[in-house]
């Protein structure tokens, strides 16, 4: 079945929400790759191996309950120079939690994250999906909300490598961000797409950088 969500965020959906991040205005040739749901054992550790082939930097969303159990893992993202967001302690959907809660569970992975290396400022709600009111109050907090430009939808068993790839190629643009997973679920797209990005985008002269929001306390 077809997904309502597009790979390509329209224009008309970033004007609406304007303090949400959707891409870097840039004119240089830089892509901002990210990373959702891990630390993940085995994936996790093959995808910092392959950036680090690239000399890409990447930006982590990471679950705080995957943190606790995966520290060492968490610790090798943070050595390889990659910067960590928040990604909920439970991967929590803010439209089928109250507030309170949602805040709380975002709380906890922040102690875990901050206990583990830095203070993040970078949150992405778990499929996309948040509150205004939940946003609000994440944003007074000191966070900047990071969605995405482009889907690449590898958690789909029912796309192709193929189709994944297109998704990628089609519609990135000087200043993406892209949305992968170190997932299980979407181990087997992603591992057979990210290399083929890589290698597409270093040959046409791109960069890969991590999202760094250091104006915002």
């Amino acid at each position: 079945m077809m997904s309502l969500v597009p790979v390509k965020t329209p224009s008309v959906v970033k004007k609406m929400f304007p303090h949400y991040v959707w891409s870097i205005p840039t004119s240089e040739p830089v892509i901002y790759l990210t990373f959702d749901d891990g630390p993940t054992p085995e994936i996790t550790e093959w995808t910092l191996e392959l950036l680090k082939k690239f000399d890409a930097k990447a930006t982590f969303f990471c679950i705080g309950n995957n943190i606790e159990k995966y520290p060492d893992i968490f610790q090798s993202i943070i050595s390889c120079g990659h910067t960590i967001g928040n990604h909920t302690h439970n991967h929590l959907k803010g439209w089928k939690t109250k507030t309170k809660n949602y805040l709380q569970n975002i709380s906890k992975a922040e102690f875990i994250i901050g206990s583990q290396c830095y203070k993040t400022n970078l949150f992405r709600p778990p499929y996309g999906r948040i509150k205004p009111k939940q946003a609000k109050q994440l944003i007074a907090l000191g966070y900047r909300i990071i969605m995405w430009d482009v889907l690449t939808f590898d958690w789909d068993k029912d796309i192709s490598n193929e189709k994944c790839l297109e998704n990628v190629i089609d519609n990135t643009s000087n200043g993406s961000i892209i949305v992968f997973h170190d997932s299980i679920k979407a181990s087997k797209n992603m591992m057979n797409v990210l290399p083929k990005v890589l290698e597409h985008y270093s040959k046409l002269g791109y960069t890969f950088e991590a999202l760094e929001f250091k104006d915002i306390a």
